[in-house]
């Protein structure tokens, strides 16, 4: 005999879980981490103001400033781990702060300023970018840290991309350090209510998940004494949407992860990434709705777990 009833999230937080976890690397065994090259090494070799620089003498000072920058650009594109991702930001963030500094000091001819000052700008946008190096290593956790490197890279490509262009223009190059890791993946954002997983037996269980947050999440049915890595049922519930699992076999728990930036292959978000489980069993054969906004007044408790 089914029993109906209505079970309603609790205080729930669905920003970032600080014990985001998981492998640190993509797959496989962990590589020695490559360190950037330390605030000592990266900085320019001088902040002593000059100029007015004519194209020939603000072209060398280019190429100086950006022989300062190469060290912490390919130590981005070896990084292995969480942690030599997050060093490598901070020190690539210093070396552009020394690197925008050097550059207020200098003057150049007029028909330099504009190029000038879009430099400036972009190195100081790029930086903005560069600030949140917790979120980046609970990112790295969560999408990988190959993933999360690229999509950094291609940021620092777009922030420095118009004063690149400005530059060519007067006949000046830059840039030709930054990594390129080509185009950013396709859109891979399952459809609302896409069943992602099946395995195992079916029966008359039934789950309506109310989606009520900004995120996107994947709700998982797990076996009681499963871990949440082997679901009988994945169902993705795009933000601010419901959908219903059906013939759902058994006892099970519920778990849910939601983030941005949905990885097909891995079935995981790759950004902004938080894991939860409900500490209520659901029995077999029963039918329950979830509410997955938070609200005060919720009848149900949840526990953040480790990435799975």
């Amino acid at each position: 005999m089914k029993r109906f009833g209505v079970l309603w999230a609790g205080v729930l937080a669905l920003g970032l879980v600080a014990g985001c976890g998981g492998s640190a690397d993509d797959g496989g065994s962990a590589a020695p981490s490559t360190p950037g090259a330390s605030p000592a090494a990266s900085a320019p070799a001088s902040s002593t103001p000059t100029g007015p620089l004519g194209t020939e003498a603000y072209q060398a000072q280019l190429a100086t400033i950006e022989k300062s920058l190469a060290g912490d650009l390919r130590s981005l594109t070896r990084v292995r781990t969480a942690e030599a991702l997050a060093e490598t930001m901070a020190n690539l963030t210093k070396s552009l702060n020394a690197a925008s500094s050097q550059l207020s000091d200098t003057t150049v001819i007029r028909r330099l300023n504009a190029g000038h000052r879009s430099l400036q700008a972009g190195l100081d946008t790029a930086v903005a970018s560069l600030a949140d190096s917790d979120t980046v290593e609970l990112n790295a956790r969560c999408g990988g840290v190959a993933y999360t490197s690229q999509k950094i890279q291609r940021q620092l490509r777009t922030d420095l991309k118009a004063a690149i262009a400005a530059l060519q223009k007067l006949k000046l190059t830059f840039g030709a350090a930054l990594p390129d890791p080509g185009p950013a993946p396709d859109d891979e954002r399952p459809d609302n209510g896409e069943v992602l997983i099946r395995d195992g037996d079916s029966g008359s269980g039934r789950l309506k998940v109310t989606n009520g947050t900004p995120k996107d999440v994947a709700v998982s049915i797990v076996g009681d004494g499963t871990p949440p890595s082997e679901p009988q049922v994945m169902m993705f519930v795009q933000a601010n949407k419901s959908a219903m699992i059906s013939r759902i076999g058994g006892a099970y728990r519920i778990y849910y992860k939601s983030g941005t930036d949905w990885n097909a292959e891995r079935r995981q978000f790759s950004a902004d990434c938080s894991f939860q489980k409900f500490d209520q069993a659901v029995k077999r054969n029963e039918t329950w709705q979830v509410n997955l906004e938070p609200t005060v007044d919720g009848n149900a408790s949840t526990t953040e777990v480790e990435a799975y």
